[in-house]
């Protein structure tokens, strides 16, 4: 009797704990672990989801696609290049250093000399000719005239500001002992498990809502969307489309479906062959039929890709014509570039159901013309440290343009300077487009700018640069007790105003 009294206490103990866990911590639950929490080294949005929580930037864009202050108080354009930017008195970094416009300074110099996975937002920085007026007062050139300057600002990595004792500190550590001003402050990361987060008491603005926030990392969707049913997340903001009907049907469980402006492509590199000769790229996207992609590997989530732009990105041109199937025109190709018998590829991708579902519908389709894929998956690191070598033929991957402007959609993956280090992963390369790449930054908004960016949606999707697959949506699911949870449609989702109702 004794005992089974204890092992009853024991169990209430532990009902108490979790109860007091969940109104104490809000944890998340991500595909795949972060590369590294130094914002100039990892653009990637399980990093960027993170740092989200704890670094900020001059400027953010609000729910109604304004660019507004954040870290600055206010901020003017003062003539084609530069911009001034008045910070906000006493806000302190986690470390207990208080914002200057030398952090400013420091952290934008630091970006353009170190942040080569970055370069293609922070490039146009005039690092030479930065001003600091006094403490609180800053001026920021471009080197050229630059219509997406202030978004690329407020950009999840490109933008926020570090502290210069802090990084001095961490050594070639940094990437793991992060130091924002944002409302959460680093705590601990368990590689591959978990990173933990707590309420930074000295935050400048509203305090955050939970006081703790843990990041887990769990790659098998599936088991995602069990986590989040036996109540061992909270939020999963990564679900798999076949858990949709999991979720809906569950009456403890929330879904948000919103769209994403995410394109999925089939990644070609040109500079190897057969896939530098276009007639070889023609031939897959004539056969490669996106429509099923959609229908199968992603449950009818999501909608066929017609170019590089999502949809819900200024400038998008909607004329962009579908690329239907004709496999008899892709043989023909294949015999004129002389592979007429077929030939062996290899296509890359990550460890994730819808990806590898693709990738094997792709293969049955390439058999049609005679070319025998062989799928090679790796987890999302490997992966990512793998196309930084550019020696794979084919890959899949998503371009998420977390800013919302055409130049962040194109210029960072199409632009030749790009090729090498930054993510142009398929190392592709047309003067003209680079010509029409720098002309989109420099045009003032309005019909001569949405001409250029049209013009250039048409001349990537002629050189085939990418086979385009399909537009995503973001799916979220939550526990019917949680509240204040605000959407960002690039992934990047702030839970400093998520909190409990205790009453569920």
């Amino acid at each position: 009797m004794f005992k089974r009294m204890c092992l009853m206490f024991v169990v209430l103990l532990l009902a108490v704990g979790c109860a007091f866990a969940q109104g104490d911590t809000l944890t998340v639950v991500m595909a795949a672990d972060s590369k590294s929490l130094d914002p100039h080294a990892a653009p990637d949005l399980s990093s960027t989801s993170v740092m989200t929580q704890m670094m900020e930037s001059l400027v953010t864009i609000d729910s109604g696609g304004n660019i507004v202050p954040l870290l600055a108080e206010s901020f003017e354009k003062l003539d084609d290049l530069r911009y001034k930017f008045v910070l906000r008195k006493g806000v302190r970094f986690h470390n207990g250093e208080e914002l200057t416009a030398e952090d400013v300074k420091y952290t934008f110099t630091r970006a353009v000399r170190t942040g080569k996975v970055i370069d293609y937002v922070v490039r146009n920085i005039d690092i030479e000719h930065i001003e600091i007026l006094d403490d609180y007062t800053i001026i920021v050139p471009s080197l050229t005239p630059d219509s997406s300057f202030l978004a690329c600002l407020s950009h999840y990595c490109a933008g926020v500001v570090l502290n210069q004792k802090a990084v001095d500190a961490a050594g070639e550590r940094v990437g793991m002992q992060p130091v924002g001003t944002g409302p959460y402050k680093f705590v601990s990361w368990q590689k591959g498990n978990r990173v933990v987060l707590e309420r930074f008491e000295d935050y400048w603005g509203d305090k955050a809502k939970t006081p703790n926030l843990v990041f887990r990392t769990i790659t098998e969707g599936t088991n995602r969307c069990i986590e989040l049913e036996t109540g061992g997340a909270d939020i999963v903001q990564s679900l798999l489309p076949v858990d949709v009907n999991r979720v809906v049907d569950n009456p403890k469980l929330t879904l948000l479906r919103l769209p994403a402006p995410v394109v999925m492509y089939l990644g070609m590199n040109v500079s190897n062959e057969p896939l530098s000769d276009i007639r070889v790229r023609r031939a897959i996207t004539l056969v490669v039929d996106n429509r099923p992609i959609v229908k199968i590997a992603f449950r009818g989530v999501g909608l066929p890709a017609r170019g590089p732009v999502p949809p819900t990105i200024k400038y998008y041109d909607p004329t962009l014509p579908e690329i239907l199937p004709d496999v008899e025109k892709a043989k023909a190709l294949m015999a004129e570039a002389g592979y007429k018998e077929g030939l062996k590829m290899e296509l890359w991708c990550r460890d994730e159901k819808t990806y590898i579902d693709t990738a094997t519908i792709i293969q049955n389709q390439l058999k049609q013309i005679g070319i025998d894929l062989s799928i090679q998956v790796m987890e999302w690191g490997a992966f990512l440290e793998k196309l930084k070598q550019r020696e794979q033929q084919l890959y899949l991957q998503a371009w998420n343009s977390v800013i919302a402007d055409p130049d962040y959609s194109l210029f960072g993956v199409f632009h030749s300077s790009q090729k090498l280090t930054g993510l142009n992963r398929g190392v592709y390369g047309n003067p003209e487009v680079d010509k029409l790449l720098e002309e989109g930054k420099r045009v003032s908004d309005g019909p001569e700018r949405e001409a250029v960016y049209h013009r250039l949606q048409h001349m990537i999707a002629d050189d085939v640069a990418w086979g385009f697959l399909h537009v995503n949506e973001l799916l979220i699911g939550m526990s019917e007790n949680v509240r204040g949870f605000l959407f960002d449609p690039s992934g990047n989702h702030k839970y400093y105003q998520v909190y409990f109702d205790q009453a569920k």
